[in-house]
């Protein structure tokens, strides 16, 4: 007997009480949702990138302009998400971001929900919300439980891929730009996006216009509110050097197959019936299976392989699963959820009780700077914690938060290409002229024999044996006051 293609789009009736799906099914998923996210509630950051928003949003608090004064090789759609959080609920905590990645990953599993269901009927959308939930803490804490970029890009690809189902094209396309405001990586989605107006035939001219103008219509607004030069600058043309991994391939590997067997573990309940359903299904569901590579490219997009990148792939994987165990036995189903559920627990534990040995070097730091400066001092930390300002309370010197981006050691570079002539152009003389006009009143080398440490850096090692001496180190990390001015013990 021929096998039913792997997920059909098909038209499925509206059952007789709409609204009793989605009372039962959505405090289910917001009560998932809650569950799952409760490690990241547990931790004052989980890795380096919170603490860069969380200080990116304290200097636009205070008068910085994105682009000019705060500086990132990232869209502004996150840095104000952070700012607006701060606005409404103060800047001591991440419990209100936090909050929001809550809500980011149930509105996530809704939108794959109601794709689901509407393809294959209510129990695959109920499949397609719970294994998205389940699995999308299937990777290190540190990236999966973190408020990141990607965690609010994903409701957007979403959401993308729900208007295209419906053909509504403005809806998609300004689904994209939200994706690639939140990174860029997101607009990868516009690919499957294009893939079902071709299929569907868009209705007319009219619905390539109206998708094309939901893509640029945001992104040109938001590079007009920042700065157009510096948004193209900092979003697409100023990071080619952070996209090439020569002299690092063997460490970028090493990280990449690291990371991909523990997104396996975190997906080992969806991996098997969608393997198994391709043996005897091999059609159907072309832009699902687009999706998902697309999302594979926005991975390797850069070639530094880090956990959180990982997390564009969770949505289209979702899918598909659900679409291969609606042509499997019922038991297949069963043992999907049932794995799911234990690999969801084994990574919730690991992100309750794993040590974070890096957090507690970078409190421990931010306690001495918070010790040794006023709270009006500018502090520069020569490292790749950004996250030390915010813990200490402390105004930046200069708008490069980490040493990366004026050495290119950003991404975990460990090859030769790390220097001050391989960072961000036009970077070095806008740092001696920050620090010319705002001298730092204490310099915290937190570089600990990387290759970015001063001696490796004739300007900053100018800096300091110019007009600063040292007072005092923690657990690697050395600090330095300037000259002349009294620091506190």
């Amino acid at each position: 007997m021929r096998a039913e293609p792997l997920a059909p789009p098909r038209s499925v009736a509206a059952p007789r009480v709409a609204h009793r799906y989605w009372t039962r099914l959505l405090p289910l998923l917001a009560a998932l949702a809650c569950l799952t996210r409760v490690p990241s509630f547990v931790r004052p950051l989980w890795n380096p990138d919170e603490g860069y928003l969380a200080v990116q949003a304290r200097m636009l608090a205070h008068g910085g302009e994105l682009y000019e004064t705060v500086v990132d090789r990232k869209p502004p759609l996150v840095p104000w998400l952070y700012e607006g959080a701060f606005a409404l609920a103060g800047s001591e905590s991440l419990a209100p971001v936090r909050a929001l990645a809550v809500l980011a990953q149930l509105l996530t599993a809704v939108l794959l929900a109601s794709f689901a269901r509407r393809r294959w009927g209510d129990g695959a959308g109920r499949t397609a919300g719970v294994l998205y939930l389940l699995v999308s803490v299937g990777l290190n804490p540190e990236d999966a439980q973190a408020a990141g970029f990607e965690v609010f890009m994903l409701p957007c690809t979403a959401a993308a891929m729900w208007c295209a189902d419906r053909c509504r094209w403005g809806a998609a396309g300004a689904a994209v730009a939200g994706a690639f405001l939140a990174k860029q990586t997101g607009a990868a989605v516009l690919l499957p996006v294009i893939w079902l107006y071709v299929r569907t035939g868009g209705g007319s001219r009219g619905g390539l216009l109206w998708l094309a103008a939901g893509v640029v219509v945001p992104v040109l607004c938001a590079a007009l509110v920042t700065d157009p030069a510096g948004f193209v600058f900092w979003t697409v043309t100023g990071s080619r050097a952070y996209a090439s991994f020569t002299g690092s391939e063997l460490h970028v590997l090493a990280r990449g197959l690291a990371n991909t067997a523990i997104l396996a573990v975190g997906c080992s309940g969806l991996l098997p019936p969608l393997v198994r359903a391709l043996r005897v299904a091999r059609t159907g569901a072309g832009e699902l299976w687009l999706w998902l590579a697309a999302s594979a490219g926005a991975v390797l997009a850069g070639f530094h392989f880090f956990g959180h990148y990982y997390l564009q792939l969770l949505p289209p994987l979702a899918l598909l699963a659900t679409a291969a165990l609606q042509i499997l036995p019922r038991d297949r189903l069963v043992t999907a959820v049932v794995t799911s559920v234990c690999c969801c627990g084994l990574f919730l534990a690991w992100g309750l009780l794993a040590p974070r040995p890096e957090l507690a070097h970078v409190q421990r730091l931010a306690e001495a700077t918070a010790r040794r400066t006023d709270p009006g001092d500018r502090v520069l930390v020569w490292g790749m914690h950004p996250e030390t300002y915010w813990l200490a309370d402390r105004t930046p010197a200069s708008r490069y938060l980490t040493a990366g981006l004026l050495t290119n050691y950003s991404g975990g570079r460990d090859g030769p290409q790390v220097g001050e002539k391989y960072g961000v152009e036009g970077a070095w003389p806008t740092f001696r002229a920050e620090l010319a006009a705002h001298a730092p009143a204490l310099i915290v080398d937190d570089s600990r024999g990387r290759p970015y440490a001063p001696e490796r850096v004739p300007s900053l090692r100018k800096v300091l044996v110019a007009g600063y001496e040292e007072v005092g180190e923690v657990e690697g990390a050395v600090l330095y006051a300037r000259v002349g001015v009294e620091g506190r013990p």
